[in-house]
């Protein structure tokens, strides 16, 4: 299991979860924030802290946020980010559903 980053967090990626995780699991794509599922330690440090309430166990996740689950694991299926996200820096890129994701105001 793990934490999960769902849509209050596209275009708004206030990154105090990333202050918090003590393993460096959360990764910045170009719009939103990304938790490395082989990375995160479930140790819930993240969920608090988001100003946006857009943190979820994996097993708390809200229906209607629950292809963010997927969203996840597809993100880095598609760009192999691992081994700590400050290494990266920022990736510069989403998983589709994210990137087709509706601007928010």
């Amino acid at each position: 299991m793990t934490y999960v980053i769902g849509s209050g967090c596209i275009d708004k990626k206030f990154r105090d979860c990333v202050l918090e995780c003590p393993v460096d699991a959360i990764y910045e794509g170009d719009r939103t924030l990304y938790i490395n599922p082989d990375e995160c330690v479930d140790c819930g440090a993240c969920e608090p802290v988001c100003p946006r309430a857009a943190i979820w166990y994996e097993d708390d996740v809200p229906e209607d946020e629950k292809q963010f689950i997927d969203v996840q694991v597809q993100f880095f299926k598609q760009t192999g980010a691992a081994g700590g996200a400050s290494l990266l820096g920022p990736i510069g890129q989403d998983e589709p559903r994210v990137t087709a994701w509706s601007p928010v105001e």
